[in-house]
């Protein structure tokens, strides 16, 4: 029988990303007043007061660069992502060819339960992770992505504590599991990274390591009127060194 992730993300994707209602709420200078000073000083300067509060956001990423485990194979693939606001959901579809066979991967984070899973030719499943590190690394992959999604920001599964200018701690609670990280920010209002000891790297074998990771933010351009990241990489600091094992240009966000 062939599986069919592509499929699998698309009937779970559409819930997530459904057109709002008219007449929805917009962001507002007292949306960002409990905020950090440098959290509050990023959603201000790049531009998202006064835009639609979104319920979901959607981010497309064309011929990204991609490492399925240190020291194998740069791969190319299509990714595309959902996160919802009401609830830290996130769904992800990886869509690539390896040996010249189809490949794809499915990461699901759903009513607090993570999922990883990786089929090769639609047909022989490679990877399939489940479990409560599972959950922690996803929720803070998600807590990472609120500098996009502002609407999360706000939200009472996210808390936020000063630490200085630059730099701010945000933690994520849902379902009893919990994570956190710092964000970075750069004098101009930028986020410059967000890094985290709070998520597993998973090898294709199933081994699993905690190590340091990262989310590095980059290349601002304006779209619609909002100052957005172009240049998003996702970062394991391993002892031996550092593998940028995503390294996605050009993405294309929509909200709803």
């Amino acid at each position: 029988m062939l599986i069919q992730l592509k499929k699998d993300f698309r009937k779970l994707a559409e819930p997530l990303h459904r057109s709002q209602e008219a007449g929805m709420d917009v962001f507002t200078e007292a949306d960002w007043a409990p905020l950090p000073p440098p959290v509050r000083r990023y959603y201000v300067t790049a531009g998202f007061t006064g835009q639609p509060k979104m319920a979901s956001m959607q981010a497309v990423f064309r011929n990204v660069p991609f490492i399925l485990a240190p020291k194998k194979n740069v791969l190319r693939i299509d990714y595309t992502q959902v996160n919802s606001v009401r609830q830290p959901d996130r769904i992800a579809l990886i869509d690539s060819r390896l040996y010249g066979i189809p490949f794809q991967g499915l990461d699901t984070y759903l009513d607090g339960r993570g999922s990883m899973r990786g089929v090769f030719g639609k047909i022989f499943t490679v990877l399939n992770e489940q479990g409560n590190a599972l959950d922690q690394a996803c929720l803070v992959t998600f807590l990472s992505e609120t500098m996009l999604l502002p609407a999360a920001a706000l939200q009472s599964y996210i808390t936020w504590e000063p630490i200085d200018d630059l730099h701010a701690k945000a933690s994520i609670t849902f379902h009893g599991i919990s994570a956190c990280g710092i964000f970075s920010f750069d004098p101009d209002g930028t986020c410059r990274s967000f890094s985290t000891d709070d998520r597993i790297a998973v090898g294709m074998d199933g081994t699993r390591q905690q190590v340091r990771w990262s989310a590095q933010m980059g290349d601002y351009q304006l779209a619609a009127g909002i100052r957005q990241p172009k240049h998003l990489q996702a970062v394991w600091h391993y002892g031996s060194g550092d593998v940028v094992y995503f390294d996605g240009r050009d993405v294309q966000i929509e909200y709803r």
